[in-house]
């Protein structure tokens, strides 16, 4: 880690001078009053109030935004997994990056996916570029002319690339997105009681999360899909396979939004297939990383859930869930919900057949996913004082606002 280079990338994270649009940042929609993930269950990206929490308005992107927290060690990223490093390893780009096109994999020779990465959201249209006119290398070189006029930045990059300080060098994106990915890398959290347990502390674990621990491992079947040890993934031990799944969750669909939403009636979210073009890969996302996922706000692709409970009972019984699902927990302008058939004709297997628990099992796991799997340090307290007092561009810092995370464990405490 250089701690100069991940100063430069936090102010980055949440100056509006890497958006294009002018009204959105990194931060606007990986917040870290939400543990720099999103506090909706379907962010809201440009055309922004410049509030992140509750009172955040404007038109609705397609999915939510995923923890930041630990994707530094993520070989795949994105909830349709269309950002990965083919060598299974994100710190390796010996077998290149791919991305979909025009990238593909022209930024393979960036240091670390996480680098690499950075070059998408400046350039999306409905993240942080607006209707700004131009190529994709126009903008992102537009991004690093404005960085470049900005004194405070010029001097720190050029205190860091001797190529910026030499006459008539300029900061290029280059800089920016190894910057932001640099500051990214810091935000780890995967030292929960689980890790502890395995380290010789046997009462990390209380015993309710053990015999949870048994079932996630054993009976409930949940380690198929959140995996541990994945050959591909370098070890890094983050509970997901990292692999695509069909779950059978509800569509859900806002009343404004400016995606380009799926399906003959622009109600359906086609997930991976978006990516390959393969049919087959219809309504598929990556299987969610497990760590400290009981202090999201919101659950799944959509945030069609919003308490880790009711999560955990759809993988019980994935079709009982969507036939009595009802979304009157989400914002009223996320009430309308798309077809569920043709996404239930093509669960998974391993949710098609789910196992039987009784209450007190099923207690016990969401007590070891909840939390067994939770870093302390993964929550906002300490995340917030990462916030600047300003940035070296003058714009104003958005309004991080108090987010309602979910429930730590299912009786509340």
């Amino acid at each position: 880690m250089d701690p100069q280079l991940a100063l430069v990338g936090q102010l980055l994270f949440f100056d509006p001078v890497t958006s294009l649009s002018g009204d959105n940042t990194c931060a606007g929609c990986h917040g870290p009053n939400a543990s720099f993930a999103d506090g909706h269950s379907i962010t809201i990206g440009v055309d922004n109030n410049g509030v992140v929490g509750p009172s955040r308005t404007g038109p609705r992107n397609m999915r939510r935004s995923p923890t930041v927290v630990n994707s530094v060690l993520f070989p795949r990223l994105m909830l349709n997994s269309r950002f990965e490093s083919l060598s299974g390893d994100p710190f390796d780009n010996s077998a290149g990056f791919l991305f979909p096109a025009p990238e593909a994999t022209s930024l393979s020779y960036l240091p670390h996916l996480m680098a690499a990465q950075a070059f998408m959201p400046v350039v999306d249209e409905i993240e942080m570029a607006g209707d700004f006119p131009g190529t994709r290398d126009e903008m992102r070189a537009e991004i690093a002319r404005r960085v470049d006029g900005i004194e405070d930045y010029r001097v720190q990059f050029g205190r860091l690339f001797p190529e910026v300080h030499e006459e008539g060098g300029r900061v290029i994106f280059d800089h920016i997105g190894q910057a932001i990915a640099e500051f990214q890398s810091t935000l780890v959290a995967a030292n929960a009681p689980i890790d502890q347990f395995a380290r010789g502390q046997r009462d990390a674990l209380t015993n309710a999360q053990k015999r949870g621990a048994l079932l996630f491992f054993g009976k409930a079947g949940c380690v198929g899909c959140h995996a541990v040890n994945v050959p591909f993934a370098s070890g890094a031990e983050m509970f997901t396979d990292y692999r695509e799944h069909v779950i059978g969750i509800p569509q859900i669909v806002p009343d404004v939004t400016n995606a380009s939403f799926d399906g003959p009636g622009t109600d359906e979210d086609f997930g991976l297939e978006q990516v390959t073009g393969d049919p087959a890969d219809r309504y598929a996302f990556r299987t969610t990383p497990l760590r400290n996922v009981s202090i999201q706000a919101t659950f799944t692709h959509n945030g069609a859930f919003v308490r880790l409970e009711d999560v955990i009972l759809h993988h019980l019984d994935a079709v009982s869930s969507a036939a009595t699902y009802s979304p009157d927990e989400l914002p009223a302008d996320l009430q309308n919900l798309g077809p569920m058939e043709p996404v239930l004709a093509r669960l998974d297997p391993q949710i098609a057949n789910p196992p039987s628990l009784n209450q007190d099992e099923f207690n016990d796991l969401v007590d070891f996913v909840c939390g067994g799997l939770l870093d302390d340090d993964a929550h906002p307290d300490r995340f917030m004082p990462l916030i600047p007092r300003g940035v070296p561009s003058g714009f104003p810092v958005h309004t991080f606002e108090p987010i309602a995370l979910g429930d730590p464990c299912l009786d509340g405490s």
